[in-house]
């Protein structure tokens, strides 16, 4: 876990535990140890502590903030005891120092960083504040503002900017362990201890403003309390740890931590594929064609550009492929512009880069990811003409949101070779990949398409075939539940308005409106075919057949003045009146609660549905799909760990009593559901 070594008259203390070196119980035992041993050691007149492989430590270990290990040489009991030692402490820092380890580091007497060095305490993310002491310490070093800023919004910081700031006193060009020893050998160090420094000069002002800034609707209250924190940092800094220590307690009891913790694991373990031998090797994925140079390829190639792949897009037509050149162009330069690439990375990204009037520019692509028009009929046309033209060992994929992988798999020789990679838009942006497991896809292809989808940067949740895959057969019932709404007095406005002030990013008509009336009504027509004992509100249809696609046409559920912001129509309002008085409901009042019961209600028992069919491997899935794809906060963890959260069996009573009203058909209870409430068990449970 760690290593300790005297070299001279120094004790190096060096922090071992991979991948992170994270600061969990047994590292902070050690730790302490060594520092114990300094003291009572005639020899050692100093101590360094660094950490191994390339960084000092990603923080502290959250996996006990479940468990009473967390208590076990508590993070404060040690960075006090570092503090009051006896000997000067220096900490010699490269890469990471995040969290836990940045709070250790803030409690040393001396710091010395390389260039390499980043710095943060990214607490807030997890709906939590720094509880090592890092709300006292950092203030009194850099300012109230600056500290304020820092862990608020849990930023990282460079090298350059620490120094400046004044958060570490020395940068190294070579190996600050090094330059720690050459600053003992200069004379043993005086103790400068954080903790004695005087309450920052700023702190009412930069207090204040803090709390100016703060969002009444915030999920999240960690803002809130790290702003109380450092409005308490006085003479006695052990009354403001106090304060520190009682406001993390209750932070961590929160629905908002929890389920940012939730979503922090998730992402991880939603990156393994449950019983995939290890002797299943992911292939080398670098160059990629994308067939279509629409608004879903041309985002897809920007993120595949990025993540250092050559990609081939082609267009058969000449407008189209030039259009598409132009947008990606112009994307990339965009970036020079603000600062995020260099000329050279962007110089290299266009580079690699290739647009081709025909498929046999994809003979020797490791790839393939088709992104055209969602009709199996051009599907089809396409992969058979790619399984003639691509190598056999070719992955081929498709962009598909809605149809049956299976078939399309069908159109080629060997089916193992083909993958679902659904792409959320714009596809350059969004961090969600669904990806599609067929009936006979690979276990390698499997693993090449997950290694594929963190390679560029994208949370990569694996799905089985059905209708929709996993979040859009979701989003189906969250739909089905808005119109029916609509249909029995809920006007767009307050259904939408509702579920955001809830968590969601966007209303579910807003999103329809956003993804173009047209496609949902194309989706529909196919499903009213294959599945018409689940009728749709006819609102929607309605609304298709007066020419409203959404924000394309600057009409859709709302009106689109200026093609972005959605304003109620009273045309709108008085075709939903009407149409409730054509069917013969009774309008009346629903409140904001209901909408937003069976808003969710409907996605928690499709969710439970999905999972108990094998569709998804676990409840997490369902979750990161959301909190990733679909705008559900992550202060609010997911449709499955709402339901946990709820309790299964008032959600299972819920359903149960919806079922017998009005469409009760569209709230039978999924079987998984019923079986967890008799069996007493939570979705949780089914993550392991």
């Amino acid at each position: 876990m760690i290593e300790v070594e005297r070299v001279g008259s120094i004790l190096e203390v060096r922090l071992a535990n991979p991948p992170v070196n994270a600061m969990g119980a047994p590292v902070r035992r050690a730790v302490l140890e060594a520092i114990v041993q300094a003291e009572v050691d005639p020899a050692v007149v100093a101590v360094v502590i660094t950490g191994k492989g390339g960084l000092f430590s990603g923080g502290a270990d959250i996996t006990e903030f479940e468990s009473p290990a967390m208590r076990d040489h508590f993070l404060p009991d040690l960075v006090d005891r570092i503090e009051q030692s006896s000997k000067p402490v220096i900490a010699a820092i490269s890469g990471t120092c995040f969290g836990g380890g940045l709070e250790t580091v803030l409690s040393c007497h001396y710091r010395i960083a390389d260039a390499t060095a980043r710095f943060s305490l990214p607490e807030v993310k997890l709906g939590l504040l720094p509880g090592g002491g890092g709300t006292q310490r950092l203030p009194r070093l850099v300012g109230a503002a600056a500290a304020l800023d820092i862990m608020t919004s849990g930023r990282a910081l460079g090298a350059k900017e620490a120094l400046a700031l004044g958060l570490v006193d020395q940068l190294a060009e070579g190996d600050p362990v090094a330059a720690a020893h050459a600053l003992v050998a200069s004379g043993v160090p005086a103790l400068r201890r954080s903790c004695d420094l005087p309450a920052p000069a700023d702190q009412a002002e930069a207090v204040s403003a803090a709390r100016s800034r703060l969002k009444p609707e915030a999920l999240s209250t960690a803002p809130a309390r790290i702003a109380d924190c450092v409005a308490v940092i006085g003479t006695d800094f052990q009354a403001g740890r106090a304060v520190e220590a009682e406001l993390f307690d209750g932070l961590r009891a929160t629905e908002a931590s929890r389920a940012l913790r939730h979503a922090f694991f998730g992402e991880r373990k939603v990156a393994r594929i449950p019983g995939l031998a290890k002797d299943v090797a992911p292939r080398s994925i670098g160059s990629v064609g994308i067939v279509g140079g629409g608004l879903m390829g041309t985002g897809i190639a920007i993120a595949l550009l990025g993540a250092g792949l050559s990609v081939v897009i082609v267009e058969l037509r000449d407008e189209a492929r030039d259009k598409a050149g132009g947008c990606i162009r112009k994307t990339i330069l965009r970036d020079v512009e603000k600062g995020r690439i260099t000329q050279e990375r962007a110089d290299a990204r266009l580079a690699a880069l290739s647009l081709a009037p025909s498929l046999e520019a994809l003979d020797q692509v490791d790839l393939v990811i088709e992104a055209v028009f969602e009709d199996l009929g051009v599907k089809e046309q396409v992969f058979t003409a790619l399984d003639r033209i691509t190598r056999p060992d070719a992955i081929l994929a498709s962009n598909t949101s809605t149809l049956d992988l299976d078939k399309i798999a069908a159109f080629v020789a060997d089916p193992s070779r083909v993958v679902g990679l659904h792409f959320f838009s714009p596809a350059n942006i969004m961090r969600l990949l669904e990806v599609v497991r067929g009936a006979k896809t690979a276990l390698a292809v499997l693993a090449s398409a997950m290694a594929f989808a963190k390679r560029i940067g994208k949370i990569g949740v694996v799905s089985g075939v059905c209708d929709g895959f996993i979040g859009n057969r979701m989003f189906e019932e969250y739909l089905r539940q808005a119109y029916f709404l609509l249909e029995e007095g809920a006007l767009p406005q307050q259904i939408d308005g509702a579920m955001e002030r809830w968590g969601m990013a966007m209303g579910p008509l807003r999103v329809l409106d956003l993804a173009g009336q047209d496609i949902g009504w194309a989706i529909r027509q196919r499903r009213a075919v294959e599945q018409p004992d689940r009728p749709y509100s006819q609102i929607c249809d309605r609304i298709y057949a007066l020419g409203r696609y959404g924000q394309k046409t600057g009409k859709g559920m709302y009106n689109y003045a200026d093609g972005r912001t959605a304003q109620p129509d009273p045309e709108i309002e008085r075709l939903i009146i009407d149409y409730s008085a054509e069917i013969g409901v009774e309008r009346r009042v629903i409140s904001d609660e209901e909408i937003v019961e069976r808003c969710l209600y409907a996605l928690i028992n499709e969710g439970a549905r999905i999972v108990g069919e094998g569709i998804a491997y676990r409840p997490v899935d369902v979750d990161m799909i959301y909190l990733n794809g679909y705008g559900f906060a992550r202060e609010r963890g997911g449709p499955l760990f709402q339901a946990d959260e709820i309790g299964l069996a008032k959600v299972l009573e819920r359903l149960c009593a919806l079922a017998k009203g009005r469409n009760g058909w569209s709230w039978m209870p999924a079987p998984l559901l019923e079986q967890l409430v008799v069996q007493a068990k939570l979705f949780e449970g089914l993550n392991g």
